[in-house]
Order: structure tokens, then sequence, then C-alpha cells
């Protein structure tokens, strides 16, 4: 992988892990939260872990891949 695209990708990575704090701040005050509703709570969640997998997935582009 060319430097340019290394660094794109690690890019993306914080830009994801930035977005993956703000949901999980958002779903720390909503549980907390009473009058929350938990389809909103479950679709944050959701989503979070949707992000998670976006960033594993772009993570291991950065490992080089090892002849067997």
């Amino acid at each position: 992988m060319a430097e340019d695209q290394l660094e794109t990708v690690k890019a993306k990575i914080a830009e994801l892990q930035s977005i993956h704090r703000s949901l999980d701040k958002m779903i720390n005050a909503a549980a907390t939260d009473p009058a929350q509703d938990d389809l909103q709570l479950r679709r944050l969640k959701k989503q979070k872990l949707v992000l998670k997998d976006q960033i594993t997935v772009l993570e291991r582009q950065l490992v080089p891949d090892i002849p067997a």
C-alpha cells in the first residue's frame, strides 16, 4: 500500500474513532435518561457496532500481508 493511501486510511480510522466515542457518550447519556426511547438507544448501539466493524476493516488494511 502506498504511503498516501496509508495516511488516508489512518485519517479515516481517526475520524471513525471520533464518531464512535461521540456515540458512546450519547449512549451513556441516553441510558441514564428514563425518558429516552429504547428504540433510539438500540439504533445508537447498532450504529456504534457498525462503526466498530468499519474501523476493524480499515485497521486490517494497515497490517501487511504475511506470505504463508
